[in-house]
């Protein structure tokens, strides 16, 4: 059996395996620091990160290699996403590290299970396998589940951890399930594989359907749509802000891998049955996201609703990829769709760094009621928070309306004009609740009169946070044309 072994090509996988190998040496230099030196292992993440990055960067060559046997794919669609998750753990990093001190949650265990959950993502991001990519689900899944409950005195911390366990455990379930009828339909786990043995017609195509289904709830689950969004809200309020912070960022992107590696890249062929299921389910979500977010006095619930609606966006453009039999609007749909889930991250970023900002040791800043009156405290930072706003409401000229508008074309373009009208209608529903925070800001007095207190650092990219999203959608180009070019080399 060893004589078989085949000893795989690890260059393409050099970034995971350096972020495994300073799992464990984070892991160990952490257990000999006092709280007093925990910096050391904040910096130690950071330049972990750093180094993931330069690495991704130095092997991105625009080729797509398959190594570990046609498990793990190295293309410019990973890499270009994988530099999209670094930045954003990086920014959960330094927006979380004042709160965390602020409650005794900075811990050795908060940076290794962001490493951890970090590293689940990577493996998604390049999963060519159905087995790789559930590896890579559930290192993700389990890492989130201990750091929701990170806080261990918190009761309302403890109950949310407790629903997302068992609600993600379902959702597991419906999804390995469905991978099991398409293994059972096509013989083959490999992605590539399905892909080809669907195009030859020798797959039982109602044991594929049938797995499709299930496949594409447990996708529905991990992106929080209509109808498997039930723990969105509850865990975005539940959670430290700190956790939510970074639950609502990157793992959106490697959701999004998933969904585009098994979706279009394995079950392409099968694109008239799944696009039906992603319309109902994004018509659903923008529906139902917006008129929930609404009646929200809790920030952080309706930025969870607001997530779910913004999901739908993102779905009303993977579902636009085929008209019939014509595959020419496929390109534009898709990177239209990886655009939405960038922008929204760096927004997302943004919303919940200002919500950190305004917490305190002992205060939590997560009513709407909290950001009455921030101009008179700090009206950089009150335009910080209207940039946000504006951008996630969809109003020219923010990242967030070329985002929206991108889409909109997609769905267009492929004849669901009334569905494009549909979600026009919700926008405008949804924009009332955006507006809402910037009306409290510049036309409420202040409930609280104390001053901001943050660290330069955060300060900083907070600040260029805003700016990006406001200077990003005056340039749409530069990153709409990123995610053209990193999709066309990788399909």
């Amino acid at each position: 059996m060893l004589q078989n072994f085949v000893v795989p090509d690890l260059y393409p996988a050099a970034p995971e395996l350096f972020l495994a190998l300073m799992i464990c040496v984070i892991l160990l230099v952490d257990l000999f620091l006092a709280q007093s030196r925990r910096w050391i292992t904040s910096l130690m993440t950071m330049s972990t990160l750093i180094g993931c990055a330069a690495i991704t960067y130095a092997t991105a060559d625009g080729q797509s290699v398959l190594t570990f046997s046609n498990m793990f794919v190295d293309d410019l669609l990973a890499d270009f996403l994988k530099l999209m998750l670094y930045f954003s753990v990086m920014v959960v990093l330094v927006y979380s590290r004042d709160y965390l001190v602020a409650r005794g949650l900075d811990r050795g265990e908060f940076y290794v299970l962001v490493l951890c959950a970090t590293l689940g993502m990577m493996v998604m991001i390049s999963a060519a396998h159905l087995l790789s990519i559930y590896i890579g689900l559930e290192l993700l899944s389990l890492s989130l589940y201990a750091l929701v409950a990170i806080d261990r005195d918190s009761s309302r911390a403890t109950e949310a951890a407790m629903k997302y366990f068992v609600l993600g455990a379902l959702a597991s379930g419906l999804l390995l399930y469905g991978m099991s009828m398409i293994y059972g339909a096509t013989g083959t786990l490999e992605i590539g594989g399905i892909a080809q043995s669907i195009a030859m017609g020798s797959a039982n195509k109602t044991v594929l359907v049938f797995g499709l289904v299930f496949l594409v709830s447990g996708i529905a689950f991990k992106l929080g749509a209509v109808p498997f969004h039930m723990w969105i809200p509850d865990v975005y309020h539940g959670a430290p802000t700190a956790i939510t912070l970074f639950i609502a960022s990157a793992p959106k992107l490697a959701a999004f891998a998933m969904t585009l590696r098994l979706l279009v890249y394995g079950l392409f062929e099968m694109a008239h049955h799944w696009q039906v299921m992603l319309m109902i389910m994004a018509v659903l979500s923008i529906a139902l996201g917006n008129l929930a977010a609404i009646a929200q006095t809790n920030i952080k619930r309706m930025l969870a609703y607001s997530a779910i609606a913004h999901m739908g966006f993102m779905l009303l453009a993977l579902m636009s990829g085929v008209v019939g039999e014509d595959r020419h609007f496929m390109i534009n749909a898709y990177s239209s769709a990886m655009y939405y889930v960038v922008a929204y991250v760096l927004m997302s970023l943004g919303s919940f760094g200002m919500i950190l900002l305004l917490s305190r040791a002992g205060y939590e800043a997560e009513n709407l009621e909290d950001f009455k009156g921030l101009n008179r405290r700090s009206p950089w930072f009150a335009a910080v928070m209207m940039i946000l706003m504006f951008s996630m409401a969809g109003i020219p000229f923010f990242i967030g309306f070329f985002a929206k508008f991108s889409v909109l074309l997609a769905a267009v373009d492929a004849g669901h004009v009334a569905i494009a009208v549909f979600a026009v209608m919700f926008s405008l529903v949804g924009a009332f609740y955006y507006l809402r925070v910037v009306k409290l800001m510049y036309f409420d007095a202040p409930t609280d009169a104390a001053p901001i207190t943050a660290s330069l650092d955060m300060r900083i990219v907070l600040s260029a946070n805003g700016v990006a999203v406001a200077l990003f959608g005056m340039f749409p180009q530069a990153i709409m044309s990123l995610c053209t070019y990193a999709l066309v080399r990788s399909m």
